[in-house]
Parts: C-alpha cells; structure tokens; sequence
C-alpha cells in the first residue's frame, strides 16, 4: 500500500480543505447554537460536485471513485459533522439507492436535482420504535387500485425537514425483511408532513426531523426497485454509508488532534521530568511529559491508521466497480468489501470517540470551552457509534454475516495477507520486533474467531452457548480491526523505511513520524489483543444467568 494519492485526488482533497477552512469552520459555533446549517450551503455543496461524486455524469453527476468520495468526507467531517452527514445522507443513501435501483424516469426525475443541490433528500427508514431491529417495521403501503397508501411515521429522519423526496420504507408484506418495500415519496405529498427535532446532544446543525405520514398515496411508480425488495435495498445503502460515517469519524480525530498538538506545543506547564526535584528548573512545554507523549502519538497511530483503513476499504469499492463494468465477477471483491465494512465504521467510530476523550486530557480544561472544537466534536462524534448500524450491530453482523454465512473466506483471505507480511521481513528486519507482534496479534484473533465458531456449532444441540457468542461479538469486531489497523501501519512503515534516506528534512519527519506510529501501535496496542483472546476463550453463561433485577 502506497500513501501517495492519485493527482486528481490531491487537488480534490486540497479543495475540499480550502473549502471547509473558508466557509465552514469559522461558522461551527454559529451553526451548533442556532441549531442549522444554512439552507444554501446545500447548492454551495452541489457546486463543488461534492453531492454528485460516483453519480454518472448523464444524470448530474461527477462520476469519481470511491477513494475521492472518502478524501471528501474525511474533510468535512473534520470541519463539521452536520455538513458531512448532509451529504452523506442525500448522495450516499438516496441518490446512490436511486442510481443503484431506480428506473430511468426515476433516475432522470430526481438525480440531477440531487447532484446540483437543487434538491435534497433523506432516509426514511428508522421508526419510534425500530431502530437497530429496521426489519420489525411497522409503517404500513396499503395496495388500493393501482396506488398505495401509506400510514406511520418515521424517526431521527437526517435532512427530514428539508428534504424534497423521501424513501420511505413500508410494509407490503408478511412480518420480518422480505415484507418491506422501498417508495421514493415527494415530501410534498398531500398527507406527509414533518417536525423538526430540536435539543440533540450533538448534529445540532443538521436538520433531523420526525416524518408523519396520513394515508399518503403514491402511484407503482413510486416503487424504487421491486416490491417487497425494500429491506434489501435499505441494507446495502447503509453499508455503502459506513465509509462516509467512518471518513468523517477519522477527520474528527484528525482535527482534534492537530488541534492538541498545537495547544500541547504551546502550553508551558512544570519542568521536565528529569528535572521535577530542581525548584529553579525552567517550566517547559507539556510535549516534553511522558505521558502527554504517549498520549499524542497514540491518537496519531489510531487516526493515521483508520485513514488507511477507509482508504483501503473504498479501493474494493473501486475494484467492485471497475470489475462490473468490464463485465467481470466481482464477488472477490465485493467478500472483501462486506467484511471491512462492520470495521472500518464499527472500529472507527468507537476508536476516534475514545481519542477525542484523549485529547481533552491533552487541552486540560481549556478543551472543555468552546475555544476550541473539541467539545463539539465529542458531541457531534458520538452519533457515528450510533446510527446506521450500532456498533453492538456491526460486531453481530462481522460474526454471524460476515465470516459464518461467508464460510470465513474472505477473512482467510484477510488473515492470509496479514500473516504473510509478518513473515517477509518488511523494512530489511527493521521491523522484526514490530512484525512478530503482529502475527502474535493474528494468532489471539484467530483463537477467538475459532472460539465462537465452536459455541456457535454446538449452539445447535444446546441453544444457550449462542449466548456465548454474543458476550464477545463487540470484542471480535475492535479486536480484528486493531489487527487491522496495526498491519496497515506497519505497511506504511514499510514504505517510509525504504524513502527516508536521502529525503529533506520535511519528508524526514513525515516518515519518522509514519515509523514510530506503526511501532508504537504494535508495542502499546497489539499485545492487549491475547488479553481479549483469554477472556473470550473463557466465556461462562454466568452473565445470562443473573437475573434482571441484579442489575
């Protein structure tokens, strides 16, 4: 793996940061207390191409890959959550589902206004009382004639006050998923009508919204894709959504932590350690203390780290797509992608929320102001472990979907590739150490995949051992993608060890910075993975033996 990007994804990047350090970040506060974003802001985002990216260019799109699309959302999301998670709602959920599943009339009748920020669109598919159980949905599409009418409402709708269409997910059928289907419903239809919800903790700016539908009638051509197709459509539109949740959680972090090293760089507090007995000792800046040290570096291995994970994860999305347009099987690929998706959204919204926590510790109680963007971005982060799919959600799914039904192909594969790195003496043995802790670190993840197989397995002759499998899904999920993350690390390291001869000074400190990253994760992370591995192997029942009222 290359960190070096594309020129095309350069220049892209480097607009999208010019564009939220002029018309975004000085405007944050402003936008959290008002409680919005401003409404034109959205054609601003059309404009810039940034709500047409992997749209085709014959329906308003940019067209673009993946990669791009990511770049983009790590920096909005690094200057404002809300912005970032606009988009990512009307390009990523609706306009994609729409050029994924629509008809041609559909395509040409809402895309372009979608792409050029005409138009906006939100996601109805959370209700009141489904949330992470989407297939329990109770909003009814009654067949009546030809039409269907549709009654129920819908929850925590993002871009529900604003939108101009909406996909609202409806039971048609019998109970569970295969009884849903998808409607693209214009929000002015007689009978849909919306309440802005206001007091959140953090997305103040975003306009969320609860969707009321009174016998709102629409005609077949409001299906998008097939009748009782909806579920389906619904899951793998919040799939593609991961990489843009994930892209925005890492340009939080991101953020955050340019944000501490500079405070740390600056703020003058007692004397060096060496020095702490000597009264007249000179007060130095706290980058010269141990443990603000260790802090520093450890949000820059995790955030450097999740940067490539998403980088990596948006190049099976490119190689999905390059493979179907060539007429070629993507499966391969597609079994990769499934895979890294619980990680790359379930890991990395859990791990950039724990290192902005660090980064407060940095900035002191001057973080807790809002001088400075750390206690918004705390408040605006917390919802990426949240929503499409809690992170409880993602490590199920990693289990149960992602590895059995797969046959653990794809994570062989995975395994494969990471094993095989620990044993080819990457750097000329300069990362020998570093190496044998990785596959030390593979071998614990193992165990556990191994572990809950066998409960799963013998699950069938006594139902209570899924329990065990259960108790450390959650586990699995941040155990592998610290795995992950660390193996990726490392291959930077790689790759930095073989370009820092003979660099200048700038790019010296690049890749010093890229070494001692990955060697730091695999001294000071990877080790606590056979701990993770030990509980898991021990798992007793005792848990779910306890009665509620214990609790």
């Amino acid at each position: 793996m290359d960190f070096t990007l594309t020129e095309e994804q350069t220049a892209l990047r480097a607009m999208a940061a010019e564009f939220v350090d002029r018309e975004i970040t000085p405007h944050v506060v402003e936008w959290d207390r008002a409680e919005s974003v401003p409404r034109d802001l959205v054609p601003r985002l059309g404009e810039l191409g940034f709500l047409g990216m992997t749209i085709p260019e014959e329906y308003g799109g940019v067209g673009g890959d993946h990669v791009s699309y990511a770049l983009v959302m790590e920096e909005l999301g690094r200057g404002d959550s809300s912005v970032r998670g606009l988009v990512s709602v009307s390009l990523g959920l609706v306009a994609k589902s729409i050029a994924t599943y629509g008809t041609e009339e559909q395509r040409q009748r809402w895309l372009p206004g979608l792409c050029s920020g005409e138009l906006l669109g939100c996601f109805g598919l959370t209700e009141p009382d489904t949330g992470s159980d989407a297939a329990s949905l109770s909003l009814k599409a009654v067949r009546d004639g030809d039409d269907y009418v549709l009654t129920g409402s819908k929850m925590f709708i993002t871009n529900g006050t604003w939108a101009d269409v909406a996909i609202i997910f409806a039971r048609t059928g019998g109970p569970g998923p295969k009884g849903i289907t998808a409607f693209l419903v214009p929000t002015d239809t007689p009978g849909l009508t919306r309440t802005t919800i206001h007091g959140k903790l953090g997305l103040r700016g975003q306009p969320t919204a609860q969707l009321f539908l009174d016998e709102v009638r629409v005609g077949p051509d409001a299906i998008l894709g097939e009748e009782n197709q909806g579920f389906r459509i619904a899951m793998a539109a919040l799939d593609k959504g991961r990489v843009s949740v994930a892209a925005g959680a890492v340009g939080a972090a991101r953020g955050d932590l340019e944000s501490a090293l500079a405070h740390a760089k600056e703020r003058v507090q007692g004397a060096d350690l060496t020095q702490q007995a000597d009264k007249t000792a000179p007060r130095v800046t706290i980058t010269h203390h141990p443990d603000v040290r260790r802090s520093l570096m450890l949000q820059k291995s995790y955030a450097e780290a999740m940067r490539a994970l998403v980088l990596y994860t948006a190049t099976f999305q490119d190689a999905v797509q390059i493979a179907t347009a060539r007429g070629e099987d993507p499966a391969e690929y597609e079994a990769m992608n499934d895979l890294l998706l619980p990680l790359v959204k379930g890991v990395g919204s859990e791990r950039s929320y724990a290192l902005l926590a660090e980064s407060l510790q940095t900035l002191g109680g001057s973080g807790y102001l809002q001088d400075y963007p750390i206690e918004q971005y705390i408040r605006d982060s917390k919802i990426d472990t949240l929503y499409e799919g809690t992170t409880a959600i993602q490590g199920m799914d990693l289990f149960f979907r992602k590895i059995v039904k797969n046959n653990g192909q794809a994570l062989g594969k995975l395994m494969g590739e990471i094993q095989e790195f620990a044993k080819s003496d990457p750097g000329n043995g300069q990362l020998k150490n570093e190496c044998a802790l990785l596959a030390q670190a593979a071998a614990d993840v193992q165990a556990m995949v191994e572990s809950m197989v066998g409960n799963a397995m013998r699950s069938m002759e006594e139902p209570r051992e899924i329990y065990k499998v259960g108790l450390n899904t959650t586990r699995l999920l941040l155990s592998l993608g610290d795995l992950v993350l660390g193996w990726l690390l490392l291959r930077q390291a790689e790759i930095a060890l073989a370009r820092i001869d003979g660099a200048d000074d700038n790019d010296r400190n690049f890749y010093l910075g890229k070494i001692a990253a990955a060697r730091f994760f695999a001294d000071q992370v990877l080790p606590r993975l056979s701990v993770e591995r030990a509980i898991a192997e021990r798992t007793t029942l005792d848990l779910m033996d306890l009665p509620e009222e214990a609790f």
